[in-house]
């Protein structure tokens, strides 16, 4: 029997603020399928969601009938490495099932992309055969975050802190989409790297 190919895959990763999901969407409109983790982590914490009674066990009074309460957990967690990576152990085998999933359903397809944030911070980049990170000066990062809803520049260095930085992961890219250029650039650059995935299969 033949052996069957897998698809190509792309493992999309950028820090905050630098345009991913608007990366990610276009690799959708290019037709190329797209699993995100961060959706992902929503749903395995979410109403009904796998992770929820291990999360509760570990950390009882953090979940109820809509899901995980995200600010009673990340007061649980906050500042305490070894809370978060209780927590860690519990959130990323189930989102690496649904990871499993999403390629067994996409089999099929010439390319996909794994849109995962903390790719490099992890093993995630040992699974994927390209890395494309996306980037944007730090002036055009810090203003788009800081225009969000809610987000402040105290919150903004929280988030950074846990984040390799922009320059580290570009080191390790084999492939960096600018979103700082405009859509079109931005665009022409992700067309041009789904080709290239399409035809590496």
């Amino acid at each position: 029997m033949r052996h069957q190919r897998r698809p190509f895959r792309i493992g999309l990763t950028g820090s905050i603020g630098m345009g991913k999901s608007t990366v990610a969407a276009m690799f959708r409109r290019l037709g190329i399928p797209v699993f995100d983790a961060d959706r992902a982590v929503r749903q395995v914490q979410g109403p009904g969601g796998e992770a929820l009674p291990a999360i509760e066990a570990a950390f009882p009074g953090t979940t109820g009938p809509m899901g995980v309460d995200r600010e009673k957990l990340g007061a649980s967690v906050f500042g305490n490495p070894q809370a978060l990576r209780r927590l860690e152990r519990i959130v990323h085998p189930a989102v690496a099932g649904r990871q499993a999933d999403f390629l067994k359903r996409q089999r099929s397809r010439r390319a996909v992309v794994l849109d995962v944030p903390l790719l490099l911070e992890g093993e995630g980049w040992r699974h994927v055969d390209l890395v494309a990170v996306v980037s944007a000066p730090a002036r055009v990062q810090r203003a788009r975050v800081l225009a969000r809803p809610g987000m402040s520049h105290e919150k903004l260095a929280r988030v950074l802190a846990h984040q390799m930085p922009d320059r580290a992961k570009r080191a390790l890219a084999d492939m960096v989409i600018e979103t700082g250029r405009g859509r079109l650039e931005t665009f022409r650059a992700v067309r041009f790297l789904a080709r290239l995935a399409k035809g590496r299969r």
